[in-house]
């Protein structure tokens, strides 16, 4: 049978409706949603209204739709119109809508049901869900007769799970980004699913990403700030831990500037190094960035991570800016990221083989190191297709290598 169960309108347009055909009315709808429903409230009115990731609209004769409020319950994905004390049923030749949350408010009614509902379930089938895996493992590979007589299905999630972590940080796309401001205070908060930053960089006038560089020996946030006496001893509070205080390195690197970092004479009149004419100046400016570290030439900024307050800070010419920040997770932070490129199917089932097997006592070595090496040629083979090198652009790069060079 076909894997794809979503007809065309629902997948792009996040919509699926139905005629009532019954004399009597039709009170139950049936969704077929590759997206859970979820439901907070009937009510426009009520709190958890904002809850709900679809709206309903009604129709009698299929051309104009209004938002269907009245009293309804949602269970799975099957609406049911009424309350539990008795059913409200919708009349014959009506039509029911669900339409899911879209950046353009969908098509029916006043076009309002805003939200990503529909566009993240967009390019959905590039993945598996990490219990489709389990599932497809469990059979494939165990039972009877099969390469794994018996293992437990939490044992199975538990290496699932470390598979998909371990995949996440150097073979999977599972590179995250946010677009941020930098605020007066030079600090971000660090992502909550965050792990560890790909590039940070800031958006110029024309929507080009300049490249932000770490600080590396630039500066530091210490992790740790206690107060000391005038012998220099950390003093503690009334319950014998360290009284912590404000960062001094922090406060002056934030008082920083790029002309300081340069060894610019006067960054207010750094023209003058360049003035040959009749100011006379030339001299107080010229040569003062010779032998410079490659480091501190350069104008697009610098980050450091603060692990003590949990953020990433950023120099003093980046206020105000519009970054970028990319950064990896593990892939398990939210149910949504627990997907696995189905590229990456074959190394995830290699994977689950060897550490089943590899976990148990009295095994045979020599089946131990065979799993060991398919593993390691599946993940071999998972890195080369999710690479996505494609030949057009080898060539095209080729081609930029054999220019005359002219002068």
């Amino acid at each position: 049978m076909g894997v794809i169960n979503e007809t065309n309108q629902q997948y792009y347009a996040g919509a699926q409706g139905f005629a009532v055909e019954n004399a009597v009315g039709q009170t139950s709808f049936t969704f077929t949603f590759d997206t859970d429903i979820v439901f907070g409230s009937f009510d426009p009115t009520a709190v958890d209204y904002a809850l709900n990731n679809f709206k309903l609209y009604s129709s009698a004769d299929g051309i104009t739709y209004t938002e269907y409020v009245t009293s309804y319950t949602v269970t799975g994905n099957t609406i049911s119109l009424g309350t539990p004390l008795g059913p409200a049923p919708l009349p014959q030749n009506s039509v029911l809508v669900c339409q899911l949350k879209r950046l353009d408010g969908g098509s029916y009614g006043d076009r309002d049901a805003y939200g990503i509902t529909t566009e993240q379930n967009y390019g959905s089938y590039e993945y598996l869900t990490l219990n489709n895996v389990v599932n497809n493992f469990i059979v494939a590979y165990v039972g009877a007769g099969k390469l794994i007589p018996s293992v437990k299905r939490t044992d199975l999630i538990f290496h699932a799970k470390r598979a998909l972590q371990e995949f996440s940080y150097d073979t999977l796309k599972s590179v995250k980004s946010q677009e941020l401001n930098i605020p007066p205070s030079l600090s971000v908060v660090m992502p909550q699913d965050y792990v560890n930053y790909v590039r940070m960089s800031w958006i110029d006038m024309a929507g080009v990403q300049r490249i932000i560089y770490p600080a590396n020996n630039l500066t530091n946030s210490p992790y740790s700030t206690p107060l000391q006496d005038s012998q220099g001893i950390p003093t503690q509070d009334n319950f014998g831990s360290n009284i912590e205080g404000t960062s001094i390195t922090e406060e002056r690197w934030k008082s920083n500037s790029q002309g300081m970092l340069e060894g610019e004479f006067n960054a207010s009149v750094d023209w003058a190094g360049f003035d040959w004419g009749y100011g006379g100046m030339w001299n107080l400016g010229y040569g003062q960035l010779y032998g410079i570290d490659p480091q501190y030439s350069q104008v697009n900024g610098w980050f450091n991570m603060n692990d003590r307050e949990g953020k990433i800070s950023f120099s003093s010419n980046l206020v105000g800016k519009l970054i970028i920040l990319e950064y990896i997770s593990d892939g398990l932070a939210y149910d949504m990221d627990s997907r696995v490129p189905k590229l990456a199917e074959a190394a995830i089932y290699a994977y689950l083989s060897h550490a089943v097997l590899a976990s148990r006592i009295n095994q045979p070595e020599y089946l131990i190191q065979r799993l060991k090496r398919e593993a390691s040629s599946k993940l071999r083979n998972t890195k080369i297709r999710l690479s996505n090198i494609k030949l057009g652009e080898i060539v095209q790069v080729m081609r930029g290598k054999s220019k005359w060079i002219k002068h």
